[in-house]
């Protein structure tokens, strides 16, 4: 899949995950983290996104591992599971990034490329729902995101959220403002047939 499906499936398993773990699906570090998370995988190839930002990283990976090798592999969902377990990072911040990265490799799965999960074993496994790129990747993404979003217990206001970053939107929960007066014109201004 592309960068921008990883980052909205990175969000959505976020979005998902959180209320379970009794934390604000829309709060900005934790989706940050996750977007991030979602990303992550793909430093094994110095072309993505996340491997254009981190070149030095992502040549050395691609170079010992490959694309699709080790950092989509079950040796990465262990090493999801010590992260979460061994509390190396605070769980404000590991709980997103796992689940970021988990929806990656779940996004690839989806794909005919799929994942080689038995790394360093040659096979592939996945189920070919879209090609990279193709115009289905957008529907099986936005299928998700509205997934997630209808699995929230209780739905927040995206609105409210969006308000907190700065962000505000007019609609119905606040009115929007009240159109400018109409402009007078002045005798000068007005053509010469008005006056």
């Amino acid at each position: 899949m592309l960068a921008g499906s990883h980052v909205a499936l990175g969000a959505a398993a976020w979005m998902a995950l959180a209320p379970h773990l009794g934390r604000p699906p829309l709060d900005a570090e934790a989706l940050a983290l996750a977007v991030a998370g979602g990303l992550l995988p793909d430093i094994d190839h110095p072309k993505s996104w996340v491997g254009r930002r981190l070149r030095p990283v992502s040549d050395l990976v691609a170079g010992l591992f490959g694309h699709r090798g080790v950092t989509h592999s079950l040796l990465a969902l262990c090493g999801c599971g010590w992260l979460l377990q061994a509390g190396a990072l605070p769980a404000r911040w590991a709980e997103p990034l796992v689940a970021g990265y988990l929806s990656h490799l779940l996004g690839d799965l989806l794909t005919p490329a799929g994942l080689r999960l038995l790394w360093p074993l040659r096979g592939t496994w996945s189920l070919p729902l879209c090609r990279t790129g193709s115009p289905f990747e957008p529907l099986v993404v936005a299928l998700v995101l509205v997934a997630a979003w209808s699995t929230l217990p209780e739905r927040p206001d995206a609105r409210a959220a969006l308000h907190r970053l700065g962000l505000f939107i007019a609609g119905a929960t606040e009115p929007a403002p009240p159109p400018p007066p109409p402009r007078r014109h002045k005798v000068a201004d007005m053509p010469r047939s008005q006056v």
